[in-house]
């Protein structure tokens, strides 16, 4: 096999968004049964690969914010490109929630959360905004306290960036003149092994 920190969820490198959470958990669905989670666990490289489909949407005329769902089960290897990559995509319309399940240390996954402070990486640059929700899996009683959990920053996060930007909303679109719009784009990665 491969291993890859970095590949569509959905196989499809042509269309790799899926809408929604209903296409967030098809997707996952459809991936956990083919591949293999495998260490070790790096964030940067998908941050960079999310944060290059946000930055095609960053006008008034073309709206699309991004939400990137990471699903870990170990504790983070490549920190400083990390926090690079989430300072350089804090001022894209990009929100990054990040679940860790099992019992590995999530303690660096605070700091990423930004929740403590502006997020500053190893050259001293401030993250614009705060983009990032961390969320441990093991402390979410059930399925409808982790949705709550996982998305309680992104509207926020989504009006902080529309508002930074001076956008408002775009009218409505004709559904016979085009599909409709996704307020989100979920994206999630899992590695697989050689």
């Amino acid at each position: 096999g491969e291993v890859s920190h970095c590949f569509p969820l959905n196989f499809n490198p042509q269309r790799p968004e899926v809408v929604g959470v209903p296409g967030m958990l098809q997707a996952y669905d459809q991936a956990i049964r083919t591949v293999q989670l495998y260490g070790p666990t790096n964030f940067a490289e998908v941050i960079r690969k999310a944060s290059e489909y946000a930055a095609q949407y960053q006008t008034q005329q073309q709206q699309k914010y991004f939400v990137l769902l990471i699903i870990t089960d170990g504790a983070i290897t490549d920190t400083a490109q990390t926090i690079r990559a989430i300072v350089a995509a804090s001022a894209l319309p990009l929100s990054i929630v990040i679940i860790g399940v099992g019992n590995a240390d999530f303690s660096t996954m605070s700091v990423l959360d930004g929740d403590g402070g502006v997020l500053r990486d190893d050259t001293g640059r401030a993250a614009v905004r705060d983009i990032v929700q961390f969320v441990p899996f093991n402390q979410c009683a059930n399925l409808s306290r982790l949705t709550s959990e996982t998305m309680a920053e992104v509207p926020g996060q989504l009006l902080g960036y529309m508002s930074q930007r001076g956008f408002v909303p775009n009218p409505k679109r004709q559904p016979a003149a085009a599909p409709p719009a996704t307020a989100t784009t979920t994206t999630v990665t899992i590695t697989m092994p050689p």
